[in-house]
């Protein structure tokens, strides 16, 4: 969770309910994440986490009826999985089913018909899997429409999308927030009551455990560049980011296959040996020319992909703990206007650690959860002038969220949740000649499934009300724009300083 997250007033009874509740349950010595295989299960946690015009991944989880882990949630139930779906809410005649005992279900569903409704059910050794409750924002997890609510488990409904229009020429993992090196996710500057929470015992650190698998969905998905949108270090330590180094090598070479920038957690170090010089340890692992660095250059950049432009944005170029809004320098925002001047025309990505704003939040939205005002306003202006920009990627807020401005409505500005909590995942751009989809992915191995049902117990277990996305279009969505100035080959080229 960011260290500038505040709750929200209308919040903060259901927070510090929830967390004494914990600590008096707290007392009883459960193992949590301890796996029982019993002949009552009750499946909960009902999500539907990707909507593609053929494809759709459901999850849940199955705990033991009656039981309690400690903190008001069930054990863990190990049993078996499937999703019984068709066309009509009364002829469930398909059914997909896990290869393995869970207590951590995914399913996914293929060779669905494009602008097809389709009805579903979850269900666990003749359980039916309940919604994720997102009461707190009015939204809804498991569908797109209201189909199934005020019923008991549905069945619950969902219409696949048209995919975007023409060839498909690639697709990008856009992913931020990897935190390596934090051994405690959750914690919240003010709320002593909130306690954080932290890997079961005996288990690998969970930010390199979701790091892996991020690296392995990707390329599952069929991933052929990937942008890492900040916080990839809980702190900047030259060991945190040397490991972060290490895992993302396994996407390929960093410079052409993936790219990275700085987050506030990412901040230049201590004073240096001369005077005004700061220790900049993220350089030091990722030098923006993708060759080398001394430490001492901008952390911002522009590459040349077979036609589409990626920028690269440093958000924390300033002084500060990491706290407060994000800034970008005098000469960043020059050169960023520059070019997105020069180049106003071509197919562009940006992405940046700050949103350039943050809406609909069940949070307070303070300064420290952005980038400066008057800074986003200059690079929402750029927009404005330049038709070619189509994606703005961000990262810090830790939530899936789609937004569009009035100022510079062809630019989608996409939030993506963190790599290394709940919902612990990435968002890949297909990228077709006659337009783009945005579908996220939650990692499926069986550590990080693991993981992410854990962490979903941050901010007192509201946390899922935040970070999931209110609607399945916050994580999933399709947009028609003019992309044939794109190669096939943008991938697989070598990257061409800007």
């Amino acid at each position: 969770m960011p260290c500038c997250l505040a709750a929200p007033h209308a919040l903060l009874r259901a927070l510090h309910s929830a967390a004494r509740r914990g600590t008096a349950q707290a007392r009883h010595p459960h193992d949590p994440d301890h796996d029982h295989a019993p002949d009552a299960v009750s499946a909960v946690n009902l999500e539907l986490v990707t909507l593609t015009e053929d494809r759709a991944v459901i999850t849940w989880h199955t705990g033991v009826a009656g039981s309690d882990d400690g903190f008001g949630r069930m054990l863990p139930a190990v049993t078996e999985g499937e999703v019984v779906y068709g066309t009509h809410p009364a002829h469930l005649n398909r059914t997909a089913a896990e290869d393995r005992d869970t207590a951590h279900h995914y399913v996914e569903l293929t060779d669905l018909e494009p602008g097809q409704t389709y009805y579903y059910q979850a269900r666990s050794r003749g359980s039916a899997a309940t919604p994720t409750p997102l009461h707190l924002v009015k939204g809804n997890a498991v569908g797109t429409s209201l189909h199934g609510f005020g019923t008991h488990a549905g069945p619950y409904s969902f219409t696949t999308p048209q995919p975007p229009p023409g060839r498909h020429l690639l697709s990008i993992a856009l992913c931020n927030d990897l935190h390596l090196g934090e051994t405690t996710a959750g914690l919240v500057t003010g709320m002593p009551l909130m306690r954080g929470i932290s890997q079961r015992l005996g288990l690998g650190p969970y930010p390199e455990i979701m790091g892996r698998a991020l690296v392995e969905e990707a390329h599952l998905r069929g991933a052929r560049l990937l942008l890492a949108a900040g916080d990839i270090s809980a702190g900047g330590a030259p060991r945190d980011l040397s490991e972060a180094r290490r895992l993302l090598d396994g996407f390929g070479t960093h410079g052409q296959d993936y790219f990275v920038v700085r987050g506030n957690h990412d901040r230049r170090g201590r004073q240096g040996p001369h005077d005004g010089e700061r220790e900049d340890n993220f350089l030091d692992a990722f030098p923006a020319d993708g060759r080398g660095s001394d430490g001492d250059g901008p952390a911002y950049f522009a590459r040349d992909l077979g036609g589409l432009r990626v920028l690269g944005l440093d958000t924390y170029e300033k002084r500060g703990n990491g706290a407060g809004s994000g800034g970008l320098s005098d000469e960043q925002l020059a050169w960023f206007r520059a070019d997105v001047r020069a180049h106003k025309d071509q197919p562009t990505v940006v992405f940046g650690h700050h949103p350039l704003t943050v809406r609909h939040s069940p949070f307070p939205v303070t300064s420290g959860q952005r980038l400066n005002r008057r800074q986003a306003r200059a690079i929402l202006d750029a927009y404005a002038a330049a038709p070619g920009v189509f994606l703005h990627h961000a990262g810090h807020t830790h939530r899936n969220k789609r937004t569009l401005l009035p100022q510079a409505r062809h630019v989608t500005l996409q939030e993506v949740g963190a790599v290394k909590e709940y919902p612990g995942g990435f968002c890949l751009l297909r990228i077709h000649t006659g337009g783009y989809a945005l579908n996220y992915y939650k990692t499926s191995s069986a550590p990080a499934r693991e993981w992410s049902e854990r962490s979903r117990r941050v901010a007192a277990g509201l946390w899922p009300q935040y970070a999931l996305g209110r609607s399945v279009r916050d994580r999933n969505s399709v947009t028609p724009r003019d992309l044939s100035g794109i190669t096939p080959a943008a991938a697989r080229m070598s990257a061409v300083p800007g």
